[in-house]
């Protein structure tokens, strides 16, 4: 996850279970709906005696990291019972959360001094702009006999859709999901205005290496004159001696086969249309990368906090370090535990409670953040303590420098006050 008071980034990893019905058959959106309105409650939270649930400080020790956690997100994913089976489409239940003009994210926002060649190649701010008709998931029609309702029930409280827009001090900017992985971008009110040119684009790397129970998303977007990219990816599993060749795969396709809708061009510059031909890029998610040593080994390291010694066998650290994969690419250094594999609603690693050496599996850090890019800097790197999954969440804060066109000059000049955050929204005690 990255956050932030300005701009903030949430992705999840299998928030349907995938098997053979979610891959190929149905679309259960209600995850989705109760993950855009517990966002939704945070971001746009009155500010009261919860402001202090912005601290949060990375933990060094793998006792320290495993005594907190976040109860009431726990519980309210543990229980279930209690939710509406979601029919709608997720074009309608994330209706509620984007800004009014939401058709103007996906223009041509260029500034209109620049020189225009053709209505098509440029586009420059014009409300009619050329907008990608083949991108279904993102158009914003909806069929109102399907969204008839005033909210959403989520664990039996209803979340309000027929608050306007306007008055939310946070909107969504960008919301897709492909069979488990689902990404939301989501923005500061005075922002968004700046934002132009988002896109999203799919790439399945799962079963017959197409389908989308592996794979990724990936953002594209302006924030001023700046280009930026979030990619979510969930890469190929596996603790077997060359799975790791099978990861690094995964991410020269990713790379090789997104390809994001042309909408206009600036002069002298065409908006990217692949990922690296972005200004700042974000790659997070499952990466599925592990630790190459035996549990036994492993285990020992853990409990003396020994992670200089267990990262040196990290594979994600050595495919990197020998040029294989994400070459130029960014990781801040680790300080936290591994984020995987847990038992369910424990601290316990998997393979302290498994029955059978064929079910244990070796700990290890599957959940990252790399970037790409110059202008950017990370602040911080740690794990969250929720316990509903068998991973610990993982968040990154960042400053990032961005390019405004100077009105005099027309040229690009930097500035540096817009942050990317993310510690503000772990909690930071047992009752938040």
């Amino acid at each position: 996850r990255i956050h932030s008071d300005r701009l903030t980034y949430f992705l999840f990893q299998e928030i349907v279970p995938l098997n053979a019905g979610n891959v190929l058959v149905i679309e259960d959106n209600e995850p989705a709906a109760r993950w855009l309105a517990l966002i939704n409650r945070t971001l746009n939270r009155t500010v009261d005696g919860d402001a202090d649930i912005f601290c949060h400080k990375p933990s060094l020790s793998l006792d320290s990291t495993s005594s907190r956690s976040s109860s009431n997100l726990d519980a309210s994913f543990s229980n279930r019972s209690g939710s509406a089976i979601f029919q709608s489409s997720l074009k309608s239940i994330r209706k509620p959360y984007m800004p009014t003009q939401r058709k103007l994210l996906k223009i041509c926002n260029c500034s209109v001094e620049m020189p225009r060649k053709s209505y098509k190649d440029a586009c420059f701010g014009c409300p009619q702009a050329h907008i990608n008709e083949t991108d279904s998931s993102e158009e914003d029609e909806v069929d109102d006999r399907s969204n008839n309702a005033s909210g959403y029930v989520v664990d039996g409280v209803i979340s309000s859709a027929s608050a306007s827009s306007d008055q939310l001090k946070y909107n969504l900017v960008s919301c897709k999901r492909m069979v488990g992985i689902f990404v939301t971008v989501w923005a500061k009110k005075e922002l968004v205005p700046h934002i132009g040119h988002v896109r999203t684009s799919c790439v399945g790397r799962g079963v017959m290496g197409y389908l989308g129970n592996k794979g990724c998303i990936s953002v594209s977007m302006t924030l001023h004159q700046t280009s930026f990219c979030f990619i979510c990816s969930h890469l190929a599993s596996g603790e077997k001696e060359g799975d790791e060749l099978r990861r690094n795969s995964d991410v020269l396709e990713i790379l090789r086969a997104t390809q994001f809708p042309r909408i206009c061009r600036r002069a002298g510059q065409r908006i990217p249309e692949k990922i690296i031909d972005h200004d700042r890029v974000i790659w997070l998610g499952d990466l599925n990368y592990r630790i190459s040593l035996s549990y036994e080994d492993t285990k020992k390291l853990l409990t003396e906090n020994n992670w200089d010694a267990l990262f040196q066998k990290d594979q994600l650290n050595t495919e990197r370090d020998s040029g294989r994969v994400f070459r130029d690419w960014s990781e801040e250094k680790i300080y936290f535990a591994p984020t995987y594999k847990y038992t369910f609603n424990s601290d316990s690693y998997s393979g302290e409670t498994a029955t059978s050496k064929k079910k244990r599996r070796t700990p290890a850090w599957c959940d990252r953040i790399l970037w790409h890019g110059d202008g950017i800097a990370q602040s911080s790197y740690f794990r969250g303590e929720s316990k509903f999954s068998d991973h610990r969440p993982v968040c990154g804060s960042f400053t990032v420098e961005v390019y405004l066109l100077d009105g005099k000059s027309k040229r690009r000049t930097s500035n540096t006050n817009i942050r990317i955050g993310a510690e503000e929204l772990l909690p930071t005690s047992k009752n938040k």
